[in-house]
């Protein structure tokens, strides 16, 4: 069997496994051994050479090639929006926050608020953190 048969089915090989990972890493391995299958058969050079065009080719593809295409594919995650932009968000307290009752201003706007724990208490001017949303009520927490 000719050497450039059997870097073509590595690559055929690689390529197919790549259906199951989708990690992008095969494909790029399967176009090495394309590449070193392709120079088997046109320069007829020993089989070492082909090792060394099978990994200088699959290392340029993994460096180059596989992270611009994996961000084309999975694209950066979109930031939160609604009440989940705020969680984490800092808060400034208005009005004595305790078990049921207060307000905090987060990022300009006026919000009824409670304690995570139903035993805090937070004066008016403490700088507390939003855990979530509960309704229409922030639930606060006063980090160190």
């Amino acid at each position: 069997m000719p050497v450039a048969l059997i870097w073509l089915v590595a690559a055929l090989v690689l390529a197919s496994a790549e259906a199951l990972t989708g990690d992008m890493f095969l494909l790029m391995l399967g176009g090495g051994a394309l590449a070193a299958s392709g120079s088997s058969w046109l320069m007829d050079w020993p089989v070492w050479a082909d090792g060394v065009v099978f990994l200088i080719v699959s290392v340029l593809l993994l460096v180059l090639v596989r992270p611009a295409l994996r961000r084309r594919i999975n694209p950066a995650k979109s930031l939160p929006m609604g009440i989940k932009a705020l969680e984490g968000k800092k808060a400034l307290v208005l009005d004595r926050v305790v078990r049921d009752a207060g307000q905090v201003k987060i990022d300009g706007e006026v919000w009824s608020a409670r304690p995570l724990n139903d035993g805090d208490v937070f004066e008016p001017g403490d700088s507390v953190t939003v855990v979530h949303i509960a309704g229409a009520t922030a639930v606060v927490f006063k980090g160190e």
